[in-house]
């Protein structure tokens, strides 16, 4: 937010007051892609996830799925990076570099998407247990603390062998075992807003609970819950290529990192580059959401604020 220069000047017995500069109100999300835009880990992790989504979007442009992507062909498998493939082919012959560009679209679209139903669950029943107190929110309480003493992946290795393996049913797991860290920090930021005295106004002239909570309380708790979902599309990523590395993540012959991952060990002494190439793609995106998190919880964080 910028500040008005005031000047005095003192002439003999009157005083002249002049105002150089207009007053400017930033909105809150400019002020907060203001404090980002500073940070050059942000501006590097942007930049790394703008190429991966336009990579995954543009994919088509490039390589012919059927025939180079999933297709086998024998004849030219386990041949290392030359111009022809530039990171070299798989066990079946296929483009390892193409396999990665389209690989991109699963972990991201997976990422994205089960943080998203994370998101749903964690924000409802922390809003609701929060808002309300009391029983309720003891019962919602000890069932996260439940859902959290089990192994993330023990847990999502469980759903998904119980809905059978898609991507889909990927989403889901990864969704529902993310959901716990919601539930807590939605209930955090909503304890802290439902005492203010504008929801106590909104309560006294009879607004309706629900509209309360979704008018009043959760925009003034989104701060949090931002940090809270851009960290966890990293380690939803890694989750899922965790549990396509075991074989019950995105089902061949898609395209998934963890998957080629899992494909390759078998070669990893005479054909390094089935694991490298994978592994540094997951590390690479894992780091550049890192980064941009980590600049979005220090932008909101008034703390930290210039």
């Amino acid at each position: 937010m910028s500040e008005n220069a005031i000047s005095l000047e003192n002439t003999g017995s009157k005083h002249k007051i002049s105002v150089s500069k207009k007053y400017v109100k930033r909105s809150p999300m400019a002020e907060i892609w203001r404090q980002v835009r500073k940070n050059k880990g942000a501006i590097v992790g942007l930049v790394i996830l703008g190429l991966l989504v336009f990579m995954a979007l543009t994919a088509d442009l490039f390589y012919d799925y059927e025939t180079e992507i999933i297709q086998q062909n024998i004849s030219m498998r386990l041949q290392g990076p030359s111009w022809d493939h530039w990171m070299g082919t798989d066990d079946l012959g296929r483009d390892v570099m193409g396999r990665l560009i389209y690989g991109s679209r699963f972990s991201l679209s997976v990422g994205v998407v089960a943080v998203m139903v994370a998101l749903l669950l964690g924000v409802t029943l922390g809003a609701i247990a929060g808002y309300f107190g009391g029983l309720l929110d003891n019962i919602i309480m000890r069932f996260t603390d439940i859902f959290s003493s089990i192994p993330s992946i023990l847990l999502a290795i469980a759903i998904v062998a119980a809905l059978g393996q898609s991507t889909i049913n990927l989403m889901i797991a990864i969704g529902v075992t993310s959901t716990p860290a919601f539930v807590r920090v939605a209930r955090a930021a909503v304890l802290m807003v439902k005492n203010q005295e504008y929801i106590e106004s909104a309560k006294a002239i009879g607004v309706r609970s629900y509209k309360i909570i979704l008018v009043h309380v959760l925009p003034n708790s989104l701060s949090p819950i931002i940090v809270q979902a851009t960290l966890r599309v990293a380690s939803a990523i890694i989750s899922a290529a965790g549990l396509s590395f075991l074989g019950l993540g995105v089902p061949a012959p898609e395209p998934e990192w963890g998957g080629m991952l899992a494909a390759g060990r078998g070669f990893i002494r005479d054909s390094n580059y089935l694991t490298l190439f994978p592994g540094m793609a997951i590390m690479i995106t894992v780091l550049a959401l890192n980064l941009f998190g980590d600049a979005v919880r220090d932008a909101m964080d008034p703390r930290l604020k210039k």
